[in-house]
């Protein structure tokens, strides 16, 4: 029988609380023999990006107890992650394995874009169905599309059309014109700055680039990057990175005082609930942020029995990554009840682009949806302010005074 998710997560918080050893492979949801479709999962589990993985573990467990409680025949689904490392060749190893050991019918997960690219041509090669959760770069929906390839959250491209017209509205209040960019030096931190570049020109946007910036992914020490921006003198710094790297950008740039002299925005992962959770007090206010997903917005009671649901299991709030996988899982599964079955791939793609479901992130009266062309799912995306919001210890603040942007109101150019 699968190993139940508490001891698994007992066992993991044992490993972290030392110096992490490799995280062993997990199993877990229907055995093998009752199993109706087994989908392998990629995500790190150590390292800056670790509580990604950790925390998708949790959500996969929330899904898999929703569908098993869903009537009219959902299928029962197997799951198996191991740990990626953010490491690319890995991931393509771990994906190759899963499917000629395991016999997968689907690739889930990964967080990383550079990994993402990786196991993609995997699941291409193989003609597996592959379910990205969390990774963003829009070069997976675009020049390495192919048929096997499916994103359930926003990529980079949907976030910075949201932010260029943001920065739009905020240039008529203010009369912003010098822009900075700071990013990580691989794909998904380039793509958001050729992605913002042409949302920008798109909606008539004019403005000096100041400096652009590109720190290697986990990066310690930023305080070069940051004297040069400063150096720069832009009005608005859009910053580029995620995870730990953000947190450890937003203390050091604290320190050096650079939110005092620039409007701060990070329009696609700089909204997660790990950068509030980690800073505390220290999180400065007035920054303009977005995520995939928010816990305090929007105030639904989907939204709110999600975030409750994954504290009392998991005895945190969640970051963005929990409901990038918790979608996953449900997509994985609809897309089985509606082909019925997993054996073949092509009515499995059929299915998956049809795909619409009613998730935590979206706000009444509307459903997540997957756009057939591009494989990617249109969601609603909402960009806030940093406020004072002691309701989700340990944050002390949370974001606020949202600027809501529907798909169809970017696709349309507006």
């Amino acid at each position: 029988m699968p190993v139940p998710l508490r001891i698994i997560l007992c066992a993991m918080l044992t490993l972290f609380a030392a110096a992490p050893p490799a995280v062993a492979r997990m199993e877990f949801g229907a055995s093998p023999d009752k199993a109706d479709a087994i989908v392998g999962c990629m995500f790190p589990m150590t390292g800056r990006g670790g509580l990604y993985g950790r925390d998708s573990v949790v959500a996969i467990e929330l899904a898999l107890a929703e569908i098993r409680e869903r009537p009219g025949g959902w299928p029962r689904l197997r799951v198996l992650i191991e740990d990626t490392k953010s490491k690319p060749s890995l991931g393509a190893a771990i994906a190759q394995g899963f499917i000629e050991k395991d016999r997968v019918q689907f690739l889930c997960g990964v967080v990383s874009s550079a990994v993402a690219l990786a196991v993609t041509e995997v699941a291409k090669r193989q003609r597996v169905v592959f379910v990205g959760t969390d990774h963003a770069s829009s070069r997976l929906t675009e020049e390495a599309l192919h048929r096997y390839y499916f994103r359930v959250t926003n990529n980079t491209r949907q976030s910075m059309e949201a932010g260029a017209r943001y920065l739009r509205e905020l240039q008529k209040r203010t009369g912003w014109r010098r822009l900075a960019f700071i990013g990580p030096d691989y794909d998904y931190g380039h793509r958001q700055w050729s992605d913002l570049r042409e949302a920008l020109a798109r909606v008539g946007v004019h403005y000096e680039t100041a400096a652009v910036l590109w720190p290697k992914l986990y990066e310690p020490d930023y305080s070069r990057y940051l004297a040069a921006l400063l150096e720069a003198k832009p009005d608005i710094v859009v910053n580029g990175h995620w995870g730990g790297d953000l947190v450890a950008f937003i203390r050091q740039a604290r320190a050096m005082k650079l939110f005092e002299r620039a409007q701060f925005a990070n329009f696609d992962a700089g909204g997660n609930f790990e950068v509030m959770a980690e800073l505390g007090a220290d999180m400065p206010v007035g920054l303009i942020l977005s995520a995939r997903h928010h816990n305090n917005w929007p105030d639904t009671e989907r939204n709110r029995g999600f975030v409750e649901r994954f504290r009392a299991l998991a005895g945190r709030y969640p970051s963005y990554a929990a409901q990038g996988a918790y979608t996953g899982m449900l997509a994985i599964a609809d897309a089985v009840r509606r082909a019925g079955g997993a054996r073949d791939p092509e009515k499995l793609v059929a299915a998956l682009e049809r795909v619409k479901l009613k998730l935590p992130e979206d706000p009444d009266g509307f459903e997540s949806y997957m756009d057939p062309a591009t494989h990617q799912m249109q969601q609603v995306i909402a960009i806030g302010e940093v406020v004072p919001d002691p309701r989700f210890p340990p944050a002390k603040a949370m974001l606020g005074r949202f600027t809501v942007y529907p798909p169809e109101a970017l696709a349309a150019g507006r």
